[in-house]
């Protein structure tokens, strides 16, 4: 019998999955779940279950959290990437990371095939086919909802003839939580206006007045929140949602563009990223110098699109997360800010390698380290160039 390795979630589309694997082309079908941070343990328990109760013959629960921040969020953070100034990558960087995962099972299983659950609307058929094309070339890559062009209805009705009970009423609001972040869809997101509803978030706001919070970090990596150090940056992250997210924060809406060619709206929530990813940027502008930021502006831009379109196999990535990795080595110190309902600010920084030190000069005011007429000098050979293309071009132009 042929073995099936199947990205699992316990949905619809997925439990539509199982029973067709196993009981239409008769496949073995060993089932997977990766958890990047939006599954509790109950949760994940359920989703066993169900996979075992809907026919597989394994489930296995990989816990991702760790690898998912090392091989993925770190450079996020690193380059404070923020899709379109907006979008934290929060479902395109989670996708790569179960995507990379699960390829590491087919190996691990010796599968004959790998099936995932994905429509053929959207960025994820591209992402999880292109990383499976690259990490096991040969393997039959199985999509079911897809190659049929089922609808929603006719998964309901075949998995109701197949005798399974869930729950298929769907839910106003789809609903996918990671650590770096929660993304909502809903019937305001499908058009080009309109916002999503208070009772749409998944983190409604229970906190008011002001909070102050201290982040630490080391070498770029987020280690500490107030006075609470953590063994992994991935812990920090997730206790700072704890203390962020009840203030509403980190609510917007992301326009962009797909693999596919289309346009497409996503409302989403990332408190705890978005706050560290400012935190960051405002240490980074008083600890690296101009052209170190210029040009990590420049990677970090190519890099989030690279990533979001499912390229992070691309040796071009290592290159440049290299870069990110080293640009890191002065940016340590503790960044504070002020927690209000669904907004923050950052206020300030304190670090050993602040460039803004009084020292040198303070910016409008006064200097130490030079006179005026070292400046007078400079500010003539800092426009030379341009002054000689000036006066050439003159010349040139008043001969004709």
């Amino acid at each position: 019998m042929k073995k099936v390795v199947l990205g699992f979630s316990g949905g619809l589309d997925t439990s539509y999955c199982v029973k067709y694997l196993t009981e239409e082309k008769g496949y073995e079908v060993h089932s997977v779940i990766v958890n990047t941070g939006g599954f509790s343990e109950e949760e994940l328990v359920e989703i066993e279950k169900r996979a075992y109760n809907l026919g597989v013959k394994s489930h296995k629960t990989v816990n991702a959290v760790r690898s998912y921040y090392d091989s993925v969020i770190k450079y996020l953070i690193f380059g404070n990437v923020l899709k379109n100034n907006t979008y934290p990558l929060s479902v395109s960087a989670e996708r790569m990371s179960q995507a990379l995962a699960i390829g590491e099972y087919v190996r691990e299983v010796g599968a004959d095939a790998v099936a995932h659950g994905s429509t053929g609307a959207g960025n994820d058929q591209v992402r999880f086919d292109m990383i499976f094309n690259i990490m096991i070339p040969g393997v039959e890559i199985i999509t079911p909802i897809r190659d049929m062009k089922l609808s929603r209805e006719e998964e309901i009705s075949y998995l109701k003839k197949k005798g399974v009970e869930m729950n298929f009423e769907k839910a106003a609001y789809s609903i996918n939580k990671g650590m770096w972040g929660t993304s909502v869809g809903g019937k305001e997101t499908l058009t080009s206006n309109g916002f999503l509803p208070e009772e749409a978030w998944p983190t409604q706001l229970t906190k008011d007045g002001t909070e102050q919070v201290k982040l630490k970090f080391v070498k770029g990596e987020l280690s500490g929140v107030n006075d609470k150090t953590f063994a992994h940056p991935s812990e920090a992250i997730q206790y700072l949602q704890t203390i962020a997210g009840p203030f509403a924060i980190g609510r917007d809406i992301h326009v962009g563009d797909t693999i596919i060619g289309i346009k497409g709206r996503v409302g989403f929530e990332a408190a705890a990223p978005v706050i560290i990813l400012k935190a960051h940027h405002a240490l980074e502008k008083h600890v690296l110098t101009k052209w170190q930021l210029s040009w990590k502006d420049q990677l970090a831009a190519f890099y989030g699109n690279w990533l979001h379109e499912g390229q992070i196999l691309d040796p071009v990535m290592r290159d440049i997360e290299a870069y990110l990795q080293h640009a890191q080595e002065n940016v340590t110190g503790d960044v504070f800010v002020t927690l209000q309902p669904y907004r923050f600010q950052v206020t300030g920084i304190e670090s050993a390698y602040d460039l803004m030190s009084s020292k040198f000069g303070k910016y409008g005011e006064m200097n130490n380290g030079w006179s005026g007429e070292d400046v007078r000098g400079f500010s003539k050979i800092f426009g030379n160039q341009t002054m000689i293309w000036h006066q050439v071009t003159e010349s040139a132009k008043g001969g004709k």
